[in-house]
């Protein structure tokens, strides 16, 4: 039953992550569109790039009045999270599941 529910913590993981590669392109073309100075300072291909990630889970878009920009970057940074939980529940449970055998 354990490896169940660790494996709908991976079904969860999945569903933030389709959210996530919704919402962060979506993000990121408006920062590139709206914001030039904030692209520059992410560079060309900011997608998986660290700083704009730790830009994103930071919530550095607060800092900036756009609320368009606050209603792209707020769904991703959830669904981030989101995947981070699931794929960490998943993990703790399938090690719980190895202990306890």
């Amino acid at each position: 039953m354990t490896l169940f529910f660790a494996l709908c913590f991976i079904g969860v993981a999945v569903a933030g992550l389709s959210a996530f590669l919704i919402f962060w392109p979506l993000t990121l073309v408006h920062i590139r569109d709206q914001h030039p100075a904030l692209a520059a300072e992410f560079g060309a291909g900011a997608f998986l790039k660290p700083q704009a990630l730790r830009w994103l889970l930071g919530r550095g878009f607060r800092g900036i009045p756009d609320r368009s920009l606050s209603g792209l970057a707020t769904p991703a940074r959830i669904a981030l999270l989101v995947v981070f939980a699931g794929l960490g529940m998943a993990l703790a449970l399938w090690l719980f599941s190895e202990v306890s055998k």
